[in-house]
């Protein structure tokens, strides 16, 4: 089986040259011409694929070679892209800025690379003139099996500016597709871990989409860009199934087979909780469970009949007033975990279940206390499961990532959930009863028995 969904992959030479502007932009703009448009983003980040998600009704989808390994981008953008007119994938930092110490590896030109997809290079040329013919140059030529297929120039100043970038372009050999002038309107804002996401700020992030598209629109050759498109080379192989992902050779639908009943999943959603990967909830359904999603800021309760908890990531931080407030709740999330229940919780769902943050009274259920800290906490990690839990057996290796700019004292419980070995060797997270807790960001496609694991402890907790 091949794929032959026609894609871009939109890369840049550094971080804030205007991505996720522009794959936003071109991901509204074809959306609006009545094109099903599948949205992608190169690594872990959570956020832009919210914006993905407004700009074209399906749902933002990382690609991430790192956490999933290489041989999982195919498959898992198949499946993503399945009976799309166009896909359209956002990279990530620089081109060819990848895992520290890892080359190439989860990089916008790596997953390009696999995809055998053109690369449509976003350059800001505010403050440059003749020299982005050089840049271009460079990073068209540093790699030939990355094709370097067009450019979009950001930010430029004025039509003589805009004069003068086409004139040193036209020797590069690399076409200029689209010229997009500064646009306040379509900025959005960040704070301390990036993008404020969609949830928070719907209405307002609406109006940016719409401005992304229009600005996009206006300035960017759609039709090249499409024909560019439709020259990604087929991409074999079939694409990823969570059913077949999840299923075991003693297990085919495990969760069913144990106790003729369907397991209740509750995922927390809402503001607070915004982090999540789509193929969770798909890897947790196809093993058996029924996923409902619930608000930890105004559901007084937990879905009726819930049988395991998962809490992924997000900024609690920013809502612990209100998620304090909401006591019932937290006495329902206490009271299930203390009955052996499974609980999921990754980084905010960690800072959710410890005793307090910032001061403010949480679940609990965790003996810890979780405040914000001057220092960003970002990076790939190498673990491996310490102690048997709900998600893995001990022993089992997996690679997460982490980003957060809280700490939680004490960093691991008397059987730490995860020993992580960079930047240094350490063990973190807490295991105890049905509870695992971690600040890991883990992708579970990449290790399918996760979800099995866990929903088959939802039948016997």
């Amino acid at each position: 089986m091949t794929s032959s969904v026609p894609r871009l992959v939109i890369g840049a030479p550094s971080s804030g040259s205007g991505k996720t502007t522009v794959a936003t932009g071109l991901m509204a703009a074809f959306a609006a011409r009545g094109l099903s448009v599948s949205p992608h983003k190169v690594g872990p980040d959570y956020i832009d694929p919210g914006y993905h998600a407004l700009a074209t009704g399906r749902v933002g989808r990382n690609l991430d070679a790192y956490l999933c390994g290489a041989e999982l981008i195919g498959p898992l953008f198949a499946h993503g892209a399945r009976g799309c007119d166009l896909a359209v994938v956002e990279g990530v930092m620089g081109l060819y800025d990848g895992a520290a110490g890892e080359g190439e590896l989860a990089s916008t030109a790596h997953v390009a690379k696999l995809l055998r997809a053109p690369v449509v290079l976003v350059v800001d040329a505010s403050s440059q003139s003749r020299s982005v013919a050089a840049l271009v140059h460079g990073f068209a030529s540093w790699d030939p099996e990355v094709r370097v297929a067009g450019v979009i120039l950001n930010k430029v100043g004025s039509e003589r500016h805009e004069a003068m970038l086409r004139e040193a372009l036209d020797a590069s050999g690399v076409p200029v597709l689209g010229v997009l002038r500064r646009a306040p309107q379509v900025d959005t804002p960040s704070r301390h871990l990036g993008l404020v996401p969609v949830a928070e700020r719907r209405a307002e992030a609406v109006s940016a989409v719409a401005a992304m598209a229009a600005q996009v629109s206006d300035g960017c050759d759609l039709d090249a860009l499409m024909a560019l498109a439709r020259s990604a080379g087929a991409l074999p192989g079939a694409a990823w199934d969570a059913a077949e992902a999840v299923a075991s050779p003693t297990h085919d639908h495990p969760a069913r087979s144990a106790q003729e009943r369907t397991p209740v999943v509750a995922v927390a959603g809402g503001e607070a909780f915004t982090f999540s990967y789509a193929e969770h909830a798909e890897l947790l359904t196809a093993a058996g469970a029924e996923v409902v999603t619930f608000d930890p800021l105004r559901d007084g309760q937990l879905p009726e009949g819930t049988d395991g908890l998962v809490i992924g990531g997000g900024f609690p931080e920013m809502y612990a007033p209100q998620l304090s407030a909401n006591e019932p709740l937290r006495k329902a999330v206490a009271e299930l975990a203390s009955g052996g229940a499974p609980v999921a919780a990754e980084c905010a769902g960690l800072l959710y279940l410890a005793r307090e943050l910032d001061g403010q009274p949480m679940c609990g259920v965790i003996d810890a206390k979780a405040r914000m800290h001057e220092r960003l906490t970002l990076g790939y990690r190498d673990a491996v499961a310490v102690s048997d839990s709900v998600l893995a057996a001990a022993g089992t290796r997996m690679r997460g990532h982490e980003f957060h700019r809280t700490v939680v004292g004490p960093g691991a419980g008397a059987s730490p959930a995860w020993g992580v070995r960079a930047p240094e060797r350490r063990v973190e997270g807490f295991v105890q009863h049905g509870v695992h807790a971690s600040y890991l960001h883990t992708h579970w496609a990449s290790e399918p028995g996760v979800a099995r694991r866990f929903v088959e402890r939802c039948l016997t907790s």
